[in-house]
């Protein structure tokens, strides 16, 4: 943690180590349809106007891609548009990642994040830059004597100019160097003209106050960190909309089911009611039975109604997560993937757990703060020492009646040496104190912080585990309440056929059946979203997917 987070934000892009016993079984890979072969993807592979996110933080603005700039809809993106204006896109779960990782505006935003955090590291670490100083001064001044023969005052006047250029560097040990020539030319009308030229060096030592490295290296360490943390907060960034664009995917999905089950059964619905209406017309049914079958008829159209809006809903939002080129709002999609009826185990709870409290990125960034809130106290500590300074100034001087004569009389007797100490301290020193009483109070809070936030990750985690068990369960309870539901409609619609029945039971029957197709779809799209939302509590959603992303690393708290 003490060497520099950026040098050219060369670290900004990491690999992700190989994780070993946490690491996703072979089941669980063949699950998410990953090859173990493949590339991973990284963050910064982008279509159109990539911001790698290698890039230095001393990086020129203009270099920068102007995105967001332009306040018009993108190209296509127009939702007066025809909706058979595009050509289908067609989305497995897997190439909606990557679109969204490639073109989604919002991860164009933070990924700027850490670039301009690093820009505030270069400002710290300029303080030990050596600086050039210049001088360059003019003087013209009168006074007047008194003569002690004549008894008369009168005027002496002088006047001079002077010029001085040195370079002057501040270390972390508390010292400052200053290295300065300088000429000085000086006229009067008692005197006669004469040059001076000086070299000198001085030194000043913090002897107290200022003289702690660790003191004076506490905010370019700071400015570190909260670049680290940036990093943390894109990685966490990126794992949410990777959940997003994944629970999004299957929401459109599940929407899709959800239509063709409304569909299919306002088929039937309308099949049934032209067969009660049949009957009813030879007499072999009561004419009240055409009411019932007209309200299943109506409630199914209800139903396909709700289910295309929630389709559609999904289908916008999910094309503004994935961002794709050349798409538009009306642009339609189509899904590769569908819902699966087989359902795995999950790994222990607390294998999960474990993983959390290594790989949550809002976990390391808190940890973090807590190690900002150290070099607080580090800094501020100082404040309440007194100031003692050491100075020393040495100077080698030549006197002549030219410039160049002074200059070439360096060499004689003349020189000049001043030490000495500067001490220096407020009374009550209340300011330092308070400074010093903030910062632990800080670091404190900081520390509970991360102890309520490990608490808190672990019950997120238990949570999303616990949901992936019941939607888990729910899969096969769904499947076989739907396998009953059937049998019950067919005994129906027998008891129908042979005038046993009526009209209203049968209703009931498809109604029942209805509903327990639609559990049934919902249930395994609901497990594919548990485990997602498992893999990104767990803080392993990036690294189960194969995307390449900062802050893979655990932040160890000293």
């Amino acid at each position: 943690m003490r060497k520099p987070i950026l040098t050219g934000l060369c670290g900004l892009i990491l690999s992700i180590p190989t994780v070993q016993a946490e690491a996703p079984g072979e089941a669980a890979r063949q699950q998410l349809g990953m090859d173990g072969e493949r590339s991973p993807l990284r963050l910064d592979e982008r279509v159109q106007d990539p911001i790698p996110l290698d890039a230095s933080p001393s990086r020129e603005a203009d270099d920068l891609p102007q995105r967001g700039m332009d306040l018009r809809l993108p190209d296509g993106w127009d939702i007066t548009a025809p909706e058979d204006a595009a050509e289908p896109l067609r989305l497995s779960v897997e190439n909606a990642v990557f679109l969204a990782l490639q073109n989604n505006r919002d991860l164009a935003v933070q990924q700027l994040e850490p670039l301009i955090a690093g820009t505030f590291e270069a400002v710290e670490r300029a303080r030990f830059d050596p600086a050039v100083f210049a001088e360059l001064g003019l003087r013209r001044d009168t006074v007047v004597r008194q003569s002690p023969d004549i008894q008369q005052n009168f005027d002496v006047r002088s006047q001079g100019e002077s010029a001085e250029v040195g370079l002057r560097q501040e270390l972390p040990t508390g010292t400052t160097l200053e290295l300065s020539v300088s000429t000085d030319r000086s006229d009067s009308s008692r005197t006669l003209q004469q040059y001076e030229g000086r070299t000198g060096i001085g030194l000043t030592q913090a002897l107290l106050q200022g003289a702690s490295i660790e003191s004076n290296l506490a905010s370019l360490r700071q400015a570190e960190l909260d670049t680290l943390a940036s990093v943390y907060q894109l990685r966490g960034f990126a794992e949410t909309l990777v959940e997003d664009v994944e629970l999004t995917y299957w929401d459109y999905v599940l929407a899709n089911r959800q239509l063709e089950i409304f569909e299919q059964a306002l088929a039937v619905a309308e099949q049934q009611l032209d067969e009660t209406r049949r009957r009813i017309q030879v007499g072999d049914r009561p004419e009240t039975d055409e009411a019932s079958a007209r309200a299943e008829v109506a409630l199914r159209r209800q139903g396909m109604i709700e289910a295309r809006n929630d389709r559609e809903r999904a289908r916008i939002s999910l094309l503004q997560l994935i961002n794709p080129p050349g798409a538009g709002w009306a642009s339609p999609v189509e899904t590769d993937d569908g819902p699966e009826t087989e359902a795995q185990e999950p790994d222990p709870v607390i294998d999960h757990v474990t993983l959390g409290q290594r790989l949550r990125p809002d976990l390391n960034e808190a940890r973090l703060l807590v190690q900002r809130g150290e070099l607080e106290v580090v800094r501020t500590r100082s404040g309440l020492l007194p100031r003692l300074d050491l100075f020393v100034t040495l100077g080698k001087t030549g006197f002549a009646q030219s410039f160049g004569d002074s200059w070439r009389n360096i060499d004689d007797s003349g020189f000049d040496l001043a030490a000495g100490l500067s001490f220096e301290l407020p009374l009550g020193n209340r300011a330092a104190r308070a400074d010093s009483d903030r910062a632990r109070f800080s670091r404190q809070q900081a520390v509970e912080a991360v102890g309520n936030l490990v608490q808190l990750a672990a019950l997120d985690v238990q949570l999303a585990w616990l949901e992936v068990e019941r939607s888990r369960e729910q899969i096969s309870a769904t499947a076989a309440t739907r396998e009953l539901q059937q049998e019950i409609l067919r005994a129906e619609q027998a008891r129908f056929s042979v005038g046993a029945g009526t009209a209203l039971a049968v209703s009931q029957a498809q109604r029942d059946l209805l509903e327990s197709q639609l559990d049934e779809v919902e249930a395994a799209i609901r497990y594919r979203q548990a485990i997602t939302t498992l893999h990104r509590q767990s803080g392993t959603l990036l690294v189960r997917r194969g995307i390449e992303a900062p802050g893979a690393e655990e932040v160890i708290l000293r």
